[in-house]
C-alpha cells in the first residue's frame, strides 16, 4: 500500500498571479484613504492628544505626578516599559529567525511585524527617559560618554546601562532590516506612480533596478542582518530581565527570569501581531495573503510559549518553597493571596488557561476567537509585569514600610499616550507603505499558492 503525505495548506489563496500581488498590495498605497482608515487614524490621534496632556504635565511637574511612593519606587512606568519591549519581540523572530529556518509562512506577515517592533520599541524607550524627570538635563548620563565635569563615567556593572545598549542595538538592527526589505517594494510603487509620488518613492527605493546582481546583494544583506538580529531575540529581553534578577529583592533574584522573560516576550509579541494582522486583513481585504493557515501557525507558537510561561510560574513557586527562605516564600504567597490577588489571578487566567483553548483546531482557526484571545493574552502579559514588579516591592522586610501602589491619572495618561503613538504610527505605515512584502510573497507564489497546489 502506497502512503502519500498530506499537502500543506497554500500560503496564498485565490489563484493569484504576480500581477495580482502587485495590484492588491499597491492599491492600498496608491488609492485614497478609506473612511474606515480615517476613523481609525483619528481615534488613535485623539488618544495620542489626550495622553499628551499627561505627558506634558509629568515633564512640567516631575514624576511626583505618578503614584510612586517610598516603598514602591518602580511601578506602572517600568511595567509598561517591559510590556512594550516584549511586544516588539515577535517582529524580529518572524523576520530573522524564520528567515534563517526558511519558513515560507513568514512572508505575508513579516513586514507588519517588523513595523510593529519598531513602533513598540519607540514606545518602550519613552518610559526610562520620562522616569529621569528632567530628561533634557540627565538623559546623556545613561550613555557611555566621558563626563565633561570630571572623570565620572556610567556604571558598566548596572543592568540599566545594559538596557541602553541592548535596546538601541535592537532598534537599529530592526530598523535597517525593515527598511532593506521595503526597498524592492518602494521601487514597484515608484514604477507605477507619477509626479511627486514618483519622486518620493524613487528616493526611498535608492535607485533599485531589479537586476540579478541587485537581487543577489539584497538576499545576502538580508541573511547577514537576520544572523545579526537572531541573537537579539534572546539577548534583549534577557538583559531586561537582569534589571530584576541581579537584585536581592525576594521575588526578583531568580535565575529563571531570562528564559521566562524571552518566552513571555514572544508570547505577547505574537498576540499583538495577530491583533494587528486580523484588523489589517479585514480592512485591506488581504484574506488571500494572510490566510487561516498563517493564523493557525501563529496560534501554535502562542500555545508553546504560553505553556513555557505557565511552567515558569509553577517553577517560581516550587523554588520559593524549596529554598526554605521565609521572605521568598512570603513574596509568592502574597502575590496569590495578598491585596493584589486579583492581578495575580488575572495573569494566571489570561496567560496560562486561555492559550490552552488553542489546542482545539476549531478555536485556533476561528478569526473571532483568535482576535479575542490575542487581546486577552496581552492583558495577561501586562498583569504579569505588574505582579512581578509591584507585589515584590509593596511588602518588604519591614511591615512598618508596607504601602500600596495606586496609579494616578498621569500614570494612566502616559500609558494612553504610548497607545496613541503606537497606533498612529501603525496606521500611517499601513497607508503609505506596502503592508505586505510583495517581493517575498512572489518568491513563494509558485511553490505555495493555491494554483501551485492544484
Amino acid at each position: 500500500m502506497q502512503v502519500t503525505s498530506s499537502v500543506r495548506q497554500p500560503l496564498v489563496t485565490g489563484g493569484k498571479t504576480y500581477h495580482d500581488v502587485t495590484h492588491d498590495v499597491s492599491r492600498q498605497v496608491e488609492g485614497k484613504p478609506s473612511k474606515l482608515w480615517f476613523l481609525a487614524f483619528l481615534t488613535a490621534a485623539g488618544v495620542l492628544a489626550l495622553g499628551s496632556i499627561a505627558l506634558l504635565a509629568t515633564l512640567w511637574e516631575g514624576i511626583g505626578m505618578w503614584g510612586l511612593n517610598k516603598t514602591v519606587g518602580w511601578a506602572w512606568d517600568i511595567t509598561n516599559f517591559v510590556w512594550w519591549v516584549g511586544i516588539g519581540h515577535a517582529g524580529t523572530l518572524i523576520s530573522a529567525v524564520l528567515l534563517l529556518f526558511r519558513q515560507k509562512w513568514r512572508t505575508s506577515i513579516n513586514r507588519a511585524a517588523e513595523a510593529m517592533t519598531i513602533f513598540a520599541v519607540i514606545c518602550a524607550a519613552m518610559f526610562p527617559v520620562i522616569h529621569m524627570g528632567r530628561p533634557w538635563l540627565g538623559a546623556f548620563w545613561a550613555l557611555p560618554l566621558p563626563n565633561t565635569y570630571g572623570s565620572l563615567w556610567v556604571n558598566f556593572n548596572s543592568p540599566l546601562l545594559w538596557d541602553v545598549f541592548a535596546i538601541s542595538t535592537y532598534f537599529s538592527v530592526s530598523l535597517v532590516f525593515w527598511y532593506i526589505g521595503l526597498i524592492p517594494d518602494f521601487a514597484t510603487i515608484r514604477d507605477r506612480a507619477t509626479g511627486l509620488r514618483k519622486i518620493i518613492y524613487g528616493a526611498l527605493s535608492f535607485g533599485w533596478d531589479g537586476a540579478a546582481k541587485t537581487w543577489m546583494r539584497y538576499e545576502s544583506v538580508s541573511l547577514i542582518l537576520a544572523g545579526l538580529a537572531t541573537p537579539l531575540v534572546l539577548s534583549v529581553h534577557t538583559i531586561v530581565s537582569f534589571d530584576f534578577a541581579t537584585s536581592v529583592i525576594p521575588g526578583w533574584h531568580t535565575t529563571i527570569f531570562p528564559p521566562y522573560f524571552v518566552a513571555g516576550a514572544i508570547f505577547s509579541g505574537f498576540a499583538m501581531v495577530l491583533t494587528l494582522m486580523i484588523i489589517t486583513r479585514k480592512v485591506y481585504k488581504l484574506e488571500d495573503y494572510i490566510t487561516i493557515g498563517h493564523i493557525e501557525l501563529m496560534n501554535i507558537v502562542i500555545i508553546i510559549t504560553g505553556s513555557i510561561v505557565g511552567i515558569a510560574y509553577i517553577t517560581e513557586f516550587f523554588i520559593a518553597w524549596y529554598s526554605g527562605v521565609e521572605a521568598e516564600q512570603y513574596a509568592f504567597i502574597n502575590r496569590a493571596t495578598g491585596p493584589y490577588w486579583w492581578a495575580y489571578w488575572s495573569m494566571m487566567t489570561c496567560n496560562v488557561i486561555s492559550p490552552q483553548l488553542f489546542w482545539f483546531k476549531k478555536i485556533r482557526t476561528s478569526i473571532v476567537a483568535t482576535f479575542a484571545l490575542s487581546i486577552v493574552v496581552n492583558i495577561g502579559m501586562w498583569f504579569e509585569r505588574f505582579v512581578i514588579i509591584v507585589t515584590s516591592l509593596h511588602r518588604d522586610y519591614l511591615p512598618s514600610s508596607w504601602a500600596m501602589f495606586y496609579p494616578t491619572w498621569a500614570d494612566i495618561g502616559v500609558y494612553l499616550f504610548t497607545f496613541g503613538l503606537f497606533f498612529t504610527l501603525f496606521f500611517l505605515f499601513a497607508k503609505f507603505f506596502p503592508v505586505i512584502n510583495m517581493a517575498e510573497v512572489k518568491s513563494v507564489l509558485k511553490s505555495s499558492s493555491e494554483k501551485a497546489h492544484k
